[in-house]
């Protein structure tokens, strides 16, 4: 998929609010600093579309960006260790639940982990409560280039291996660097086949 038109469509933190369109929405979400802006920059290629904080948290609404005038791009805010307040994380916890919940247009959701890592708990709590909803989403695990490949083999298979204890099968995945660019041709790909069948 290329990339022709990205545009800032709204920012807020109730569902009801979201566009009214039917277009197809594709979610982008993660542990707070696992590099989603950086990564929604780079799939679009465009620097400053989605703005990035060297503060957690720095997402606080549900963003909708309008991709090639077809589909949307939707950012949401970063669950767990975000430096705001208890009762600002509760408010969030509310409208991502409710996004989830009540936007059918929400195609599919990517969850974005650090590669660095290994399996984290909120990590797979969130995608537990995903699963038990059928929510459907991928997998991206970021920052890719920071790893050596046995390194980012490892961890990769250490996910798969704490999910397998649970899921019957694993989700679709992908493998990212929002410096190298790995990763994008793979997700705009997978993004393109889906609406192609939404288009027929």
């Amino acid at each position: 998929m290329k990339i022709t038109s990205a545009e800032f469509v709204i920012s807020n933190s109730e569902v009801a609010k979201c566009p009214d369109s039917r277009l197809p929405e594709y979610a982008f979400i993660g542990r707070s600093n696992v590099g989603k802006s950086s990564l929604i920059n780079m799939l679009t290629e465009r620097k400053n579309l989605a703005k990035t904080s060297g503060r957690p948290g720095k997402t606080q609404l549900i963003n909708h960006f309008l991709i090639n005038k077809s589909w949307h791009l939707v950012d949401l805010p970063g669950y767990g260790y975000a430096q705001v307040s208890k009762s600002a994380k509760k408010t969030f916890q509310k409208f991502i639940t409710a996004y989830f919940e009540k936007r059918e247009q929400m195609i599919c959701a990517f969850v974005l982990i650090d590669s660095r890592h290994k399996p984290q708990p909120i990590d797979l709590e969130f995608m537990e409560w995903l699963g038990e909803h059928q929510v459907p989403f991928c997998i991206i695990y970021t920052k890719a280039d920071k790893l050596k490949p046995k390194a980012l083999e490892r961890n990769i298979n250490d996910y798969q291996a704490e999910m397998l204890q649970t899921w019957t099968e694993m989700p679709q995945y992908f493998i990212t660097s929002s410096s190298s660019g790995m990763g994008r041709d793979e997700v705009l790909d997978y993004i393109d086949r889906i609406n192609s069948q939404f288009a027929q």
